[in-house]
């Protein structure tokens, strides 16, 4: 088998034992494909070698049911770390909390969205006034107002991809296989909306497939925005203030529900 091999950068310790555990434990759910984990150790994570291939229709309505089953296996709360890890997550090269929580509202404001605001306010690429704008959102998000949108009850949950977007996505002869995660507790739209926001192969197959999948309802298309502020957040920290902007449009969108 052709390997291929990560390496540890600087100032991340533990971030590749952190992606093996997210990697084994979507694994475990034996839902969608995910790369398989060779070895690992602090400095250097061995991972299969894929081999991509053209996506088609076909395979992006199967990914969309994949990953619906996927969400389906559950998590002990949201927040909570993959099995095998305790502590922050990455999502790329940043940390994020993962503290269990009973509820998503609050997990979401906090440990997703909020967390991030005072480092864009630091780098330049978010204002005070800004950040104070989407912090008033973060408060809705907190005390439940968006929980059950686009969802037939109350979100239970879900064992997510976290860092779904389209480079973390590899067609290959055995389906959509995933790479890379920030694997964690979540709501089941989160991993759709990061793949609207930046988006797929095939994407609109991929959602209704999911959407069809998961038993979604009225709203859930619009609901992606909400969740899009976590992506919009985490990049606003690094990649400029397009995404600060972006951010704020998003926080705008949802003030207004």
């Amino acid at each position: 088998m052709d390997v291929h091999i990560k390496r540890r950068g600087s100032g991340d310790h533990g971030s590749l034992l952190c992606e093996a555990a997210g990697l084994r434990w979507l694994a475990a759910a034996d839902a969608a494909p995910v790369v398989r984990v060779l070895a690992v150790d602090d400095d250097a994570l061995e991972l299969e070698r894929l081999r991509s291939v053209r996506p088609t229709p076909e395979a992006a309505e199967t990914f969309g049911r994949h990953l619906s089953d996927l969400h389906a296996a559950g998590a002990p709360a949201f927040g909570s770390p993959p099995d095998g890890w305790t502590g922050d997550i990455w999502i790329g090269v940043q940390s994020q909390p993962a503290r269990p929580t009973p509820t998503w509202g609050p997990f979401f404001a906090e440990q997703r969205i909020a967390v991030f605001l005072p480092r864009a306010v630091d780098n330049g690429n978010l204002t005070v006034t800004e950040s104070d704008l989407v912090l008033r959102v973060c408060e809705r998000i907190a005390a439940g107002e968006f929980d059950r949108m686009g969802l037939p009850e109350p979100p239970r949950p879900a064992r997510i991809h976290g860092d779904l977007w389209t480079g973390n996505l590899i067609f290959t002869d055995r389906g959509g296989v995933l790479i890379d995660p920030a694997a964690h507790g979540g709501h089941r739209l989160t991993d759709p909306a990061m793949l609207a926001l930046f988006g797929a192969p095939h994407l609109e197959t991929i959602l209704n497939a999911y959407a069809e999948s998961a038993g979604l309802v009225d709203g859930w298309h619009e609901a992606l925005v909400l969740h899009q502020m976590h992506p919009l957040a985490t990049h606003s920290v690094r990649h400029g203030r397009g995404y600060g902007t972006a951010l704020v449009s998003a926080a705008r969108r949802v003030a207004a529900w």
